[in-house]
């Protein structure tokens, strides 16, 4: 088991050494959807992220095991009884039962994951599974004195904390009514940070999805979820909870509050939460109503693998901005590199012991708070080594256990449709430049790389998508 793995934790705000609980054991928490709609490109950013930090964990010899819920009870779009509700909402839209609604987005959802080779996770739970772990923990949170009912509602009490804000650095003024989108009045609440536990008084009279309680029929909020079921399959302590970075508020500051009144010792010890996927407009939601997503990328010609790339290329704790010209990029960046592959010869030394200082390389790249982009450096620097080509080849299918960009498939594939990846390789590099040479306004330049290749033998064709080409001869 390699230990070189430094991470940023939201909880110290600093980059710190990851030491588990346990030797060798990793316990993973990882915030599932909410199943009301398709995921969208951003939402899927963060699960990569989390993948690869998964499975960087396993490549350093940890026994991971990782859980995550999947919402289909309880998410409103603001922390009381405020805002919409979202699989009510999506109900209507579809006609459709809330759990059929459920079930037909939780597939979606861990279809987009397969496409992207995300790992399912170890254990999967949704919340309607769990009523009864929901029930339990806020009996123990009303009889320890951190929850109250009020308005047939119950509500976990803040002011028995010590400090509500340990992981954000928010405060009561941000809570103000109006000030932040989705803040509404709850008269029911004593103090402003309060959240609901449990509702049994809502202004969604037609949920459907209710059970029976000792405070009366009603559906769990949404916030006890992630703590019980991380409980129940993980234990009382936890290892890395993993997140986008809008559900440290209030989302994960709410799960550090129950958790830890209802433990009575600090819970988990690393939170790591992936930053947003921007577009022209600004954060990616659902809530705008067109929003990007697996499938509608694939319409347009896009390799899902590619949109993977797209995020290894920037670190997780930056904003990443998504242009089309931007996929286009890494499309042409994939390409070139399945090509490169491709052109190795599957002959060779199989010691292995030349490539240590690159693999070493690797480790050092991802284990520097997952630098993604870099580890890719190293993956380049393979190609340019002094190995074989067969020990390339191995040491790029041993990255790819963590990257899971299926460069080596993808280049074997292609060698069977008997493509010249020594052809392919010079097309994508003159694409390349004729590119830059019309972002430059050198149009002759440009012009003049179409007829080269046209001599050649081979068309291109400006699309949206980018650019395109076939042999014609």
């Amino acid at each position: 088991m390699d230990n070189r793995l430094n991470l940023y934790n939201t909880l110290s705000k600093k980059v710190e050494p990851f030491v588990p609980r346990e030797d060798g054991r990793v316990r993973m928490y990882t915030c599932g959807p909410t199943v009301y709609h398709y995921a969208h490109i951003g939402n899927l950013r963060t699960y990569i992220m989390e993948d690869v930090l998964e499975k960087f964990l396993r490549y350093l010899g940890y026994d991971v095991t990782r859980v995550m819920n999947i919402t289909d009870v309880g998410h409103l779009t603001s922390d009381g009884d405020t805002g919409e509700y979202k699989m009510l909402k999506g109900a209507k839209r579809e006609h459709k039962t809330v759990l059929d609604l459920a079930r037909f987005y939780t597939d979606a959802f861990f279809e987009d994951c397969r496409k992207l080779n995300i790992k399912t996770p170890d254990i999967v739970e949704p919340a309607t599974n769990c009523i009864d772990e929901f029930i339990h923990m806020i009996t123990v949170l009303i009889e320890k004195g951190y929850a109250y009912l009020a308005g047939g509602n119950v509500y976990f009490d803040t002011s028995k904390l010590t400090d509500y804000y340990v992981l954000s650095s928010q405060n009561e003024e941000d809570l103000a009514v109006g000030v932040r989108e989705g803040v509404e009045e709850d008269a029911n609440k004593r103090n402003k940070t309060d959240f609901v536990l449990w509702f049994t008084k809502s202004k969604f009279e037609d949920q459907e999805l209710k059970w029976d309680s000792p405070w009366g029929v009603g559906y769990p909020g949404w916030h006890i979820e992630c703590s019980c079921i991380s409980m129940k399959h993980l234990g009382e302590y936890l290892d890395i909870h993993c997140g986008g970075i809008d559900n440290v508020f209030p989302h994960h500051t709410n799960e550090i509050a129950q958790s830890e009144a209802y433990l009575g010792h600090k819970w988990c010890s690393y939170w790591f939460h992936v930053l947003h996927l921007n577009d022209a407009s600004g954060k990616m939601s659902k809530s705008k109503g067109d929003f990007l997503t697996v499938s509608l990328l694939e319409s347009r010609g896009y390799n899902p693998l590619v949109y993977r790339l797209f995020c290894l290329q920037s670190h997780y704790r930056k904003p990443l901005v998504f242009t089309y010209d931007a996929l286009d990029n890494a499309a042409v960046a994939y390409n070139k590199l399945v090509a490169r592959i491709r052109s190795l010869k599957k002959e060779g030394s199989a010691d292995m012991t030349a490539a240590g200082p690159l693999r070493e390389a690797f480790i050092e790249a991802l284990g520097n708070d997952l630098n993604t982009s870099s580890a890719l450096t190293v993956l380049y620097d393979v190609l340019k080594s002094d190995l074989d080509d067969l020990q390339k080849r191995t040491l790029i299918e041993d990255f790819d256990r963590v990257l899971s960009l299926d460069l080596i498939r993808a280049a074997d594939e292609k060698d069977t449709a008997g493509t010249d990846p020594e052809l392919e390789a010079y097309i994508l590099e003159r694409i390349e430049a004729r590119k830059a040479a019309k972002k430059a306004k050198d149009f002759a330049a440009a012009d003049a790389i179409r007829e080269e290749l046209s001599a050649k033998g081979i068309a291109i064709k400006d699309t949206r998508e980018g650019t395109v080409w076939e042999l014609v001869k």
